[in-house]
């Protein structure tokens, strides 16, 4: 990206700033939450207490030397932060890895009885099964006489709010000439992402969360393999948890099943769904790179030709986000398609706003929203965008 000024990677560092408080702050909940979400014994409870303290108090440590994945976390950059504050490391790197270490203070890559067993399930189940999602599936009985369109952007916006969705739903006015209608976007190529989906080739969709999230961008794949707008579509998830509420294949299997088992309309969605795993043009994948702390620019050679030769990739929610343009404090007029050149591909950004990096907004739109809000607009998951690079 030659024509763009060089701009820090986001540390956690900074008193009072927002990547700071995750660190000392959300972490810590997290392992809390965590601990009491499941009846751990003793030797857990005792790496979870030390996993509290490293995070907060004291730096980076390495992994085992027996860890499964250990030469991936080299390559992955670790020898080169072990010893660190973990709030003096590139913040994307440090929140990656205390999931990583979370995971294995659990006990979930050993081999005894608590391997496999995610953390966060209990917390992705209670909202995959809550009364929000009972009445977001109904929904789908009120869109169904609508005409395809409103169909399609309907569900495109309760993909975008993810667990914020009112499958209610945030319809845009038809007749706008604002093309960012639905309130709180920020920004709205939606557009040019239609206009991308013609009916070849594959979707490619890298998911963010799993629950409420999840089931909305299923039900948007299954009106675009429905209504002939792509061929086939691949799922990318998360190969293990992550981030608290990352989706996983296991995570999808529970939403299938959520869906198909819902009344009404939704039913229909779940059986259209389970045809086209069964078929093929429905896949899953779960690339270990999902899980790297890096940004999308550092990607492995299969993953850049796999997403070379989709249609299109629509990347999903904040994190995806951050790694999509770099996690860099960018001016918020950074135009979107520089900083994602180096994407192998055309590629779309759906994204509630719940950290500071922004890009490809308009002078005014920024201006606006500074002096309604401060910076606040950047973090509060109150404002969205939709952003394409043909």
């Amino acid at each position: 990206m030659p024509d763009i000024p060089p701009v820090p990677v986001i540390l956690g560092n900074e008193p009072g700033a927002f990547p700071r408080s995750v660190l000392a702050e959300r972490h810590p909940a997290i392992i809390r939450q965590v601990r009491e979400a499941f009846p751990y014994g003793p030797e857990q409870h005792r790496v979870l207490d030390e996993l509290l303290v490293s995070c907060t108090e004291g730096v980076v440590e390495p992994l085992p030397a027996d860890a499964h994945d250990l030469d991936r976390w080299k390559s992955w950059g670790i020898d080169g932060y072990v010893g660190r504050s973990w709030f003096d490391v590139p913040w994307l790197w440090s929140e990656s890895y205390f999931y990583r270490r979370l995971l294995e203070a659990v006990g979930y890559f050993g081999s005894g009885a608590w391997q496999g067993i995610d953390p966060f399930r209990p917390f992705k189940l209670a909202e995959l099964h809550s009364r929000e999602t009972d009445e977001e599936l109904a929904a789908l009985d009120d869109l169904a006489d609508r005409p395809e369109d409103e169909q399609a952007t309907a569900l495109l916006h309760g993909s975008l709010w993810g667990n914020r969705a009112d499958l209610g739903f945030r319809l845009s006015d038809a007749e706008a000439e604002d093309r960012a209608a639905v309130p709180g976007l920020v920004a709205d190529d939606s557009g040019t992402l239609w206009s991308l989906l013609t009916g070849d080739g594959a979707l490619c969709l890298i998911a963010d969360n799993a629950g409420r999230e999840l089931i909305p961008d299923l039900l948007l794949i299954a009106h675009l393999l429905a209504h002939g707008r792509v061929e086939r579509a691949v799922l990318h998830v998360k190969p293990y948890p992550y981030y608290v509420s990352d989706a996983t294949t296991a995570d999808v299997v529970d939403a299938l099943r959520r869906i198909a088992d819902a009344p009404g309309r939704a039913a229909e969605y779940g059986r259209r769904l389970w045809a086209a795993m069964a078929d093929g043009r429905l896949t899953v994948r779960a690339h270990p790179f999902s899980c790297a702390p890096l940004p999308y620019a550092d990607m492995p050679d299969d993953l850049r030709t796999e997403l070379a030769g989709a249609t299109l990739t629509v990347v999903k929610g904040d994190l995806n986000y951050r790694r999509l343009v770099g996690d860099r404090m960018w001016p918020p007029t950074t135009p979107f398609a520089e900083v994602t050149a180096h994407f192998p591909g055309r590629v779309a950004a759906l994204r509630t706003l719940k950290s500071d990096v922004v890009t490809g907004l308009d002078a005014d739109t920024e201006a606006a929203l500074v002096a309604a809000e401060g910076q606040r607009w950047r973090t509060g998951g109150t404002h969205a965008l939709i952003q394409a690079r043909p």
